[in-house]
């Protein structure tokens, strides 16, 4: 029990194992769907490497040679939360949610040995350990953020994606999905942004975007597995892939050539016109109905192209938008020069403007580019990613806390933390996860587990038993030298 990540609250040891055998059953309380639907999942995800039948069977009570799943737990272990009790005869988990569950079933996964993670069927002893896990989160906000506007990620990998990042108890993946260099889902007021604007990539390889049907395909997939999808659409700078799918959006109404490099700063949305408005009021609208979650981001970094003033007037126009459709905005932290409503979020990534914002009550996502942006090179060395922030090695994106981040923001204005990749040098899955992987289980223990349990020394000796289990899934994580790994 001494290599769970991220890191519980509490763990009691005690004496034998429970052996997962081929007369095991998974049983789960009656009524529930959803609490069914989490013991199927942990059934199908134990019968590819066991080969054993374990079926789901819905009982009131645990009992011997079952793993028993039932809410109605102790409330303080809130939406989230979990209680994990193994005995030498069964296994108990509870909680008093169904999301709670789940989280309790990603830890069930790293007590049996690595081998659990493979894909087909192969001989081995499948025990857990005994012991008493009690275990909820710090912050209600563990994020992943994708870039799919610069190279496109499609459905499949970005399902992928879920799969790993749900394995460590994240449960925000916030999909980037335009930019300069690309425009990557359908509006159906709006088709050439997808059709014109999704044409193409950073270098000027082909492009993609996501259908509707696409997109609800990935929130539907997500949500089995307890994360919501944030949506972005960058405002009013980031915006050459829709200036030159719509000329009218141009001051000049002459639509710019697309653009495949990976500069910033040069593009914005023309503020004079009502067409501007429209355009953002009907992406919103769309967006806001494929997407059950609260919120909605508008990006709003890296505005340069437009003026200071027009650009606090885009930014609350943005968010009356937004605030019609329903949700609640979220921007990066520039939009804190803005007057925000406090129900909007700020994302923070290296400016502390954004404490201006948490004191008049605007809560705060932590996500500094020297440390939890993933596609900064590890070193001088890594063949991917840039390093404008800095290189961010495995220690150095683990040993920092939120709480002292940033001046002027304290523990009860954060909502949580992310790590993004942007995809700049990204062009594949493999890409991708080399630079995800390990540090992103780094961000995930951050978000969940409390501060004072956290330290590099035991960390990186925790990390190093996660080698074998991420290569079991194929994951192309970069084994790095400060981690020894087994």
């Amino acid at each position: 029990m001494n290599t769970i990540i991220p890191k519980p609250v509490a763990v009691t040891t005690t004496t034998g194992t429970f052996k997962i055998t081929a007369a095991t059953n998974i049983s789960v309380e009656p009524g529930s769907d959803e609490v069914t639907a989490i013991g199927d999942e942990l059934a199908e995800r134990l019968r590819r490497a066991t080969g054993y039948p374990l079926p789901v069977q819905a009982t009131a009570a645990p009992s011997a040679g079952r793993i028993h799943l039932t809410t109605g737990g102790d409330a303080a272990l809130g939406e989230e939360g979990y209680e994990l009790t193994i005995a030498s005869d069964s296994v108990t988990l509870t909680a008093h949610r169904p999301a709670g569950l789940f989280y309790g079933i990603q830890t069930i996964r790293q007590l049996l040995p690595a081998a659990a993670e493979q894909s087909t069927a192969h001989p081995g002893s499948w025990a857990l350990p005994a012991g008493t896990i009690r275990d909820y989160p710090r912050f209600a906000w563990r994020g992943a953020m994708l870039d799919v506007a610069r190279h496109f990620f499609g459905v499949a990998d970005v399902k992928r994606y879920i799969d790993l990042i749900a394995a460590y108890k994240l449960n925000r993946l916030h999909l980037h999905l335009s930019d300069d260099q690309g425009w990557r889902i359908w509006i159906n007021s709006w088709p050439n942004l997808a059709e014109h604007g999704g044409s193409t990539a950073v270098g000027g390889g082909s492009g993609g975007y996501y259908t509707q049907a696409d997109y609800a395909e990935i929130v539907a997939y997500a949500q089995r597995r307890y994360i919501m999808i944030i949506p972005e659409i960058d405002l009013p700078g980031h915006t050459n892939a829709a200036l030159a799918s719509y000329p009218e959006l141009n001051c000049d109404d002459a639509a710019p050539p697309l653009y495949t490099g990976i500069e910033v700063g040069f593009s914005t949305l023309c503020p004079d016109k009502a067409i501007t408005y429209q355009f953002v009021d009907d992406v919103v609208r769309e967006l806001a109905a494929l997407t059950p979650g609260p919120y909605l981001h508008i990006g709003g970094d890296e505005a340069q192209a437009t003026n200071h003033d027009d650009y606090i007037r885009f930014i609350e126009r943005f968010q009356q938008i937004v605030q019609g459709h329903g949700k609640r905005m979220i921007g990066w932290e520039e939009v804190s020069q803005a007057e925000l409503s406090p129900s909007s979020v700020v994302q923070y990534w290296h400016n502390p403007i954004v404490g201006q914002a948490a004191r008049r009550g605007t809560k705060v996502i932590v996500s500094p580019a020297d440390r939890l942006y993933l596609d900064m090179k590890y070193d001088s060395s890594t063949p991917l990613g840039l390093n404008w922030a800095g290189y961010v090695d495995v220690q150095h994106a683990y040993a920092w806390d939120p709480a002292t981040q940033i001046p002027g923001v304290s523990e009860s204005d954060i909502l949580g933390v992310e790590a993004p990749v942007w995809t700049e040098t990204l062009e594949t899955m493999h890409d991708l996860e080399f630079m995800a992987f390990p540090r992103l289980l780094g961000c995930a223990e951050i978000g969940w587990s409390p501060a004072a349990a956290r330290n590099w020394d035991d960390y990186r000796l925790r990390l190093a038993a996660h080698g074998p289990r991420l290569a079991a899934q194929g994951v192309n994580f970069n084994r790095v030298e400060s981690i020894p790994w087994r």
